[in-house]
């Protein structure tokens, strides 16, 4: 018994000193619940590593949504197990506010509820997610952008990115951009963000997608977040995501963003916004949404109707994979 305590309590630690890889405590934990009212309910977590440990969120029912049962509750290590407790709050009829507790222990959650109209236990394992989009290859008329193989279809920067042998390229010293311009259509983008459990907010995994220049789609370790418009997903100060569809650092994650682009008339005064629809992980975050300006860090602050793809340096090591583009 006092291994396996000695062997939960460095494990905890480790999260703070190493940043290295992730680990198998991080991420989403999924389950179905057992006695009352919510029995045979789906329930799923996402543990989140930090400086301090980890924390979870609760959910009842299926990624990406459902409804938040608790949030932010910290972990201890306890009698060999990482031990995470906190309040809940359910709709009146499923037991109002109560109390929660998770036990993590052998690759496996057992959780409850504890008051009067507690809703019944809970088992959960972890599970990996995996966007239905993920690894797509080029359709038909596609421009492949990167493939893994070289950056000729870039840009030099200050500093070179680097080609990894799993086929990404990492983030390097000054923004990739694409060489021509390119204008509406789908743009397929997949990206890994770096596990830096010391960090958070923006200093956790930053890097954006920008389309023609002059639209961002966030990139960031925004995992167990709220899901803003400065989070993974988000488009600054213009939209925030109907869903935070985050994975967690480490695991490969998707965006396909299709995009129309403003019109204007023969005087160059534009006469439509530019639309965009974006998902992410192959959720829909953004369907149709109008874009009367152009986000902080464009190219330009003019809009137009074909500019650059160009992926953000932020300082992170972020990394990307499976770039194309086909035209509408």
């Amino acid at each position: 018994m006092l291994a396996k305590y000695l062997m939960v309590a460095c494990l905890l630690l480790a999260v703070a000193a190493c940043a290295e890889a992730p680990d198998n405590v991080q991420g989403n934990w999924e389950g179905t619940f057992t006695g009352g009212k919510l029995e045979g309910s789906p329930v799923r977590a996402e543990i989140v590593a930090d400086k301090r440990g980890y924390r979870a969120n609760l959910y009842i029912g299926e990624w990406p949504g459902g409804e938040q049962a608790a949030r932010s509750m910290p972990s201890e290590a306890k009698r060999g197990k990482i031990v995470f407790s906190g309040d809940a709050r359910l709709e009146p009829e499923m037991g109002g506010e109560c109390k929660v507790q998770m036990n993590l222990a052998d690759s496996e959650i057992k959780g409850n509820f504890k008051g009067k109209a507690a809703p019944g236990r809970f088992v959960m394992t972890r599970v990996e997610k995996k966007s239905p989009t993920l690894g797509q290859e080029p359709p038909d008329g596609a421009i492949v952008l990167f493939d893994g193989a070289n950056l000729d279809a870039w840009q030099p920067t200050e500093r070179p990115w680097k080609i990894m042998p799993d086929g990404a390229v990492e983030v390097g010293k000054g923004s990739l951009r694409t060489k021509d311009e390119l204008g509406g259509g789908l743009y397929h983008v997949e990206f890994r963000t770096p596990y830096m459990p010391d960090k958070k907010g923006q200093a956790r995994g930053n890097s954006g997608v920008f389309v023609l220049g002059r639209y961002e789609i966030q990139v960031l370790d925004s995992f167990g977040l709220e899901g803003r418009d400065n989070e993974c997903g988000g488009i600054y100060k213009l939209a925030t995501p109907r869903v935070n569809a985050c994975l967690p650092p480490g695991e490969w994650q998707t965006y396909d963003i299709e995009v129309r682009p403003a019109e204007f008339d023969g005087q160059g005064r534009k006469t439509k916004n530019t639309i965009i629809t974006v998902r992410h992980n192959g959720v829909l975050i953004h369907d149709n949404v109008e874009l009367g300006k152009v986000t902080g860090g464009a190219v330009s602050d003019n809009e137009a109707r074909e500019g650059i793809l160009f992926l953000q340096d932020h300082g992170n090591k972020v990394q990307y994979r499976n770039i194309w583009y086909k035209p509408q």
